[in-house]
């Protein structure tokens, strides 16, 4: 028995109906022949906030106390999940701070301060994101919503996985393979949990940068493993400097694999998503586009989900993902 299991994740759709996007899956068959494989992705970037991060915020505090929500939350991020938190805050009528590494985009940033929340930067090498939250909340009486090791927050990303399996059901489809991109794990969890319980036979894989493997690496040994950096990568939104205790329990009882991709492996997949797809795609986001694109599996004859989960990307850093070499000036061409 897992931290949550499907019903979990059915009470939190409830709780979230009528307040988040239902977001598109959707298919290109010029992407399909890049792909070498039919694939479908799922655009968390047309999520509200740009990301998949609100709905495990969101759930987290619809379950906080009304008592104790009026006092406030505090969520600690390197951008996606502080804005989120930020936003379910709003939306809820209740106070945020939002602690975030002073390297953070400035797009998510912005983000925050623009949802109304307090933000608190602080140098993600010298001082602990943890330790800096955990004062705030013993000083000001605020809720941690924390931003994937928990039951609500692993259960609210989990409605991606619910809508995954429906929208999969109506193309008449099966997957075979699915891949998430991974930071902490509440995301992969979370979407995990639910497709397998639809679709018991499918293959599932988290994707991080290469280099910042701590889930990938943990999934091999059973014992949770740390990024010996902080800093490194373009995939910013992918950072955690270790998998949750939960997240890991439950990606384990899966039998989930770890994959990586590099930093110019996820530009192209940003450029791929936009040229076949037009829509924006941040670094983290993209990776599990990028590991498919990469060939990191074999998909031949299969089909398979990937998840987009974010689109929160600084300008000039999207302007470099759409000079990165493309392979659709080398595709064939399509008929119709």
């Amino acid at each position: 028995m897992t931290a949550i299991d499907i019903s979990h994740i059915r009470r939190a759709a409830e709780r979230l109906s009528g307040r988040i996007v239902l977001t598109p899956l959707l298919e290109s068959a010029m992407l399909n022949e890049l792909a070498g494989c039919r694939l479908f992705l799922k655009a968390e970037p047309l999520q509200k906030t740009g990301s998949f991060k609100i709905r495990g915020a969101l759930n987290k505090i619809l379950s906080i106390p009304e008592a104790e929500r009026r006092r406030g939350v505090v969520a600690f991020s390197s951008g996606n999940h502080g804005q989120a938190a930020a936003a379910a805050a709003r939306m809820m009528n209740c106070p945020a701070v939002i602690v975030m590494p002073g390297d953070a985009p400035a797009i998510k940033i912005e983000s925050c301060r623009w949802w109304g929340a307090e933000v608190i930067l602080y140098d993600r090498v010298k001082e602990d994101r943890e330790a800096i939250g955990r004062r705030i909340v013993e000083e000001r009486g605020m809720t941690l919503v924390p931003p994937f090791d928990d039951p609500e927050v692993i259960a609210g990303q989990g409605t991606m996985g619910l809508e995954i399996a429906d929208q999969m059901r109506e193309a008449g489809a099966t997957p075979d393979v699915l891949l998430v991109n991974c930071s902490g794990g509440g995301l992969a969890s979370g979407v995990v949990t639910a497709v397998k319980a639809a679709f018991p036979e499918t293959r599932c894989y988290t994707v991080e940068p290469a280099g910042f493997d701590k889930m990938a690496r943990s999934l091999a040994s059973g014992a949770p493993s740390r990024n010996e950096r902080l800093t490194g990568s373009i995939m910013d939104a992918l950072m955690a400097p270790a998998p949750g205790h939960l997240t890991l329990a439950i990606l384990r009882h899966h039998r989930v694999e770890g994959l990586t991709v590099t930093d110019e492996e996820a530009l192209v997949a940003m450029g791929a998503a936009f040229r076949t797809l037009k829509i924006v795609v941040e670094p983290g986001g993209a990776a599990a586009l990028a590991a498919v694109l990469a060939k990191k599996v074999d998909l031949s004859g299969k089909t398979a989900v990937v998840v987009c989960s974010g689109g929160n990307v600084d300008p000039a850093l999207y302007a470099r993902a759409l000079m990165a070499p493309s392979e659709l000036s080398v595709a064939r061409p399509l008929d119709g």
